[in-house]
Formats: C-alpha cells, sequence, structure tokens
C-alpha cells in the first residue's frame, strides 16, 4: 500500500468514524434488541496469502457453530429481519471502519476472502492479494449483484460452494487484477464514489 493511499484511508475512515458514531451505535443498540448477542459477527480473513485478520461486521443471522463458506440460499432462512435490511443497505459493514484503522483493510481493494479459498486457490489469490483487501472495489461494483443472483440459486450448501467456486472466485480474480494493474490515488477514489451513488440507487 502507497502512502498516499494509507493517508487517504485514515483520513476519510476517522472522518466517517466520528461523523456516523450515533448511527453505529444505533444499530449496535438494534441488533442488541432484537437479535440479542452476539451483536459483531467476527470472521477471518486473509490480507496476504499467510496473514489473516480478524474482520468485523454487524451480526445478520442467527449464530450456528458450523457455518462455513459463503451465504447462499441455504444459508438463507438464518438472515434476520433486521439482518436481512443491513445486508441490502450494506450497513452491516461500517465496523469495517475500523478493520481499515487498524491497517487490516484499505477502502479500496479485492474483498477480503476467507482462509479457505486462498490454500485452495494459490495461484489466484497469490497474485490478488498483492493489493490490500478493500470495503469496495472494481470486482464488488461490477459483480455482486450477479454473484448474489448466482447464489440465490443454490439448494444446499455443497451447491453454494460449487457455483461460487467456478463461478465466482475466477471472475471476481479478473476484476480485482485489472484493478491492480490501474490502481492510483484517482481510481481509488472514483469507485469510492460510485459506491456510494450505487448506493443510493439501490436505497432508491
Amino acid at each position: 500500500m502507497t502512502r498516499s493511499k494509507r493517508l487517504l484511508d485514515l483520513a476519510v475512515a476517522l472522518a466517517l468514524s466520528v461523523l456516523l458514531a450515533p448511527v453505529l451505535l444505533a444499530l449496535a443498540l438494534l441488533v442488541l434488541l432484537l437479535d440479542g448477542r452476539p451483536v459483531f459477527y467476527v470472521s477471518e480473513r486473509m490480507k496476504t496469502p499467510t496473514q489473516g485478520f480478524q474482520l468485523v461486521k454487524f451480526r445478520t443471522m442467527r449464530t450456528d457453530a458450523a457455518d462455513r463458506g459463503v451465504t447462499g440460499a441455504d444459508k438463507a432462512g438464518r438472515i434476520t429481519r433486521l439482518g436481512a435490511f443491513l445486508r441490502r443497505t450494506r450497513l452491516d459493514e461500517l465496523p469495517q471502519l475500523w478493520n481499515i484503522v487498524k491497517g487490516d483493510m484499505s477502502f479500496v481493494g479485492p474483498r477480503p476472502p476467507l482462509r479457505l479459498y486462498v490454500e485452495d486457490y494459490p495461484r489466484i489469490y497469490g497474485p490478488v492479494l498483492r493489493s490490500r483487501p478493500g470495503l469496495t472495489g472494481l470486482a464488488t461494483i461490477t459483480y455482486h449483484r450477479h454473484e448474489q443472483r448466482l447464489l440465490a440459486a443454490s439448494r444446499s450448501a455443497e451447491e453454494t460452494e460449487a457455483i461460487y467456486r467456478r463461478a465466482c472466485v475466477p471472475r471476481k480474480a479478473r476484476l480485482d487484477l485489472i484493478y491492480q494493474a490501474h490502481r492510483s490515488l484517482c481510481f481509488d477514489i472514483w469507485l469510492m464514489i460510485r459506491t456510494v451513488f450505487r448506493k443510493r440507487r439501490t436505497r432508491g
């Protein structure tokens, strides 16, 4: 990560943390009151092919000790009513501002993958994770809705895994590498702005 990219991340993340503190507190109270504990979902993600970190989100699903892999139709029944709203608006990801401040993530980059996919596809994730994982990115903006539609069609955990591995992993990696080849501070700012306007269109 370049010095300018890190300074941008810190400045924006700290400013948003202050401005959105009431929203974060209100959402935390809503999760606690409506869905109970734990308020946060904490899961290991990878920031390099060998180094993991603890990614933080607001919890949107009923807990399951056997939970693993990505979320598809097989897990839809575990999403709470509040969790569906948080996922649709992506407000569940606001606690990742803490991950950005810590330096685990950037605002823009590939979405941080689970360890099991990094270990199973080292030739894919080795190049991808040369970029610091991000809260948003080229793949998130251009492929996220298509990925959701693909996974929503799955009928079991096994089918979800098969679809994600066959269709989503390589396609998102190609987009992440396109970002990597053209990354710049201006490109990052453009992707951040696109993300904000995309969320507003979704809510509208």
